[in-house]
């Protein structure tokens, strides 16, 4: 399974916020065998994140879409994943009767507030788009055909992944050793293990920790099992 990540909003472009929910998503997937092919951030612009979804969307098996699901003027994620359809926004009866009884709650415990929510325009998502249900926030996210529409708020957005991560699975398989030998004195030496077995090396410095992390993988697990032993006896394997 190969997947696309594509993260809404101009606060992750100008780096006034960090984008901690592909980091997340990336790792959550990869660790359920998907393999991540592209990783994108763009603008709060309909027409940008539109071009976007219509192009990940035909190039891989599912795309996880992550922005701002409100109703203020830069919460334009799904107005974006709509036009990539030609759909139009429609209130959701499942999303709508969430809404209310999440706004009566918030009522409830904050009397002395006024909640100024337009309800019917908060449930909408694309026509005939399966809702995903906001257990941790307010606005829905939805399925539309192979695109995944979760919240920008990091908390939210886990919370709402979770009910959907079943949907996610590969075969991709991954092996990480530790060694303190020079990443200069490794080249060959993964390049020989790259080409040799048919999987993916990488090597990774942390100058902090004074190791390299290396990093196979594969869909062939006894490939991946002769390349982690070959190379074993090849460089000063570490602990963590």
């Amino acid at each position: 399974m190969q997947v696309a990540l594509l993260t809404v909003g101009d606060e992750l472009l100008s780096g006034d916020t960090e984008n901690t929910n592909a980091t997340w998503l990336a790792r959550q997937l990869s660790g359920r065998g998907v393999a991540v092919k592209r990783i994108a951030v763009v603008p709060d612009e309909v027409s940008v994140i539109a071009e976007h979804v219509s192009k990940y969307s035909t190039a891989f098996d599912a795309t996880l879409v992550t922005g701002g699901l409100g109703r203020t003027p830069d919460d334009v994620t799904m107005d974006g994943v709509a036009r990539a359809f030609d759909r139009s926004l429609q209130p959701n009866e499942l999303a709508r009767a969430d809404i209310e009884q999440t706004v009566a709650a918030l009522a409830e415990r904050r009397p002395n507030l006024s909640f100024d929510i337009e309800i019917e325009t908060e449930a909408a998502i694309p026509e005939n788009a399966r809702p995903l249900i906001n257990d941790a926030g307010l606005s829905p996210g939805c399925v539309l055909e192979t695109v995944y529409v979760l919240p920008g708020i990091p908390e939210e957005m886990r919370s709402m992944f979770t009910s959907v991560a079943d949907e996610f699975a590969g075969e991709v398989q991954t092996r990480v050793l530790y060694t303190n030998d020079p990443e200069s004195n490794l080249v060959g030496t993964l390049t020989d293990a790259r080409d040799r077995f048919d999987v993916g090396v990488g090597c990774y410095p942390n100058r902090d920790a004074g190791h390299n992390r290396l990093k196979l993988s594969g869909t062939d697990k006894s490939a991946l099992e002769t390349a982690e032993s070959w190379l074993r006896d090849r460089v000063t394997v570490v602990e963590e």
